[in-house]
């Protein structure tokens, strides 16, 4: 079954692309979960809209990707949350938590699916994040993460 991919999907291929799968892999999973949309010569339009969508958050080539990386070593990430004693989390620090912190230090604007960690992060702290930037180009940046003393 000819697929073109809504969003991006680990092992098969990014959004825009026009991939073959087997019929119960897109029948039962990708279009279901709106993953993807059966290839149809209607659908170039719509291939089109998410290629340039894509394009326009994508870094655009290696020496961006190092200004990115050098941005992100230059912010000094920092997000405050809720936390119990000894400094453990309600919960846990999110990928899109810590793109948002980025963001607000004065780093430029990532995409939280690109964000890797290596542990959940449970605990206040520093932790490391990654991000890919290119193929080439991997940023590692610290984020600490600070309890909220107004919460109780």
């Amino acid at each position: 079954m000819k697929i073109v991919l809504t969003e991006e999907v680990a092992g098969l291929g990014s959004a825009g692309d026009l991939v073959e799968v087997k019929d119960g892999y897109g029948r039962n999973f990708l279009l279901p979960q709106g993953k993807a949309i059966r290839a149809t010569k209607g659908v170039e339009k719509e291939v089109a809209s998410i290629k340039r969508a894509q394009q326009a958050r994508a870094v655009r080539d290696l020496d961006h990707a190092n200004e990115i990386k050098a941005q992100l070593n230059a912010a000094r990430v920092r997000l405050t949350v809720r936390a119990g004693k000894g400094g453990r989390l309600f919960g846990s620090v999110t990928t899109a938590e810590i793109a948002a912190a980025v963001s607000q230090a004065g780093g430029p604007v990532l995409d939280k699916r690109r964000i890797q960690l290596l542990a959940p992060v449970k605990s206040t702290g520093k932790h490391q994040a990654s991000v890919v930037l290119h193929p080439d180009v991997t940023a590692t940046f610290a984020v600490e993460v600070l309890a909220d003393k107004t919460a109780k």
